[in-house]
């Protein structure tokens, strides 16, 4: 039994969590196998797709294409830890691949109901 389930939750970054169109990630998953669609913040359209072990730690690949224009690739591996109020934070140790490659940490959190509104609000405009 996987102890995290990724299935329809939407997450959004915690570093843009104030901005108009956070970066906000809605997950899937079947089985071991999660996928998402990735937009807003600087990312036009985007989509990650990998597998997660029984610990919940989730491993994949992303392909992003950012406002500008500019086409993203890269690697992934998202650890897991429940918060206080059973939402689920993930810490993301990314790699980016390519003509700019890079590396960091990323965190990005369950988004509460009221942002799920607030962005099914916007997504209406």
């Amino acid at each position: 039994m996987i102890p995290f389930n990724y299935d329809d939750r939407l997450f959004v970054s915690v570093d843009h969590a104030g901005d108009d169109a956070p970066l906000r990630g809605h997950y899937h998953q079947r089985g071991d196998l999660v996928w998402a669609e990735i937009t807003g913040g600087p990312v036009r359209h985007g989509s990650l797709a990998g597998t997660c072990d029984s610990e919940g730690v989730v491993r994949f690949a992303y392909l992003e294409v950012l406002t500008d224009g500019t086409i993203v690739v890269g690697e992934c591996v998202s650890r897991p830890e429940r918060l206080p109020d059973g939402r689920i934070r993930l810490r993301e140790q990314w790699r980016r691949h390519g003509p700019r490659p890079d590396s960091g940490v990323s965190v990005i959190e369950e988004a509460t109901a009221a942002l799920v509104g607030s962005i099914e609000e916007q997504q209406r405009v």
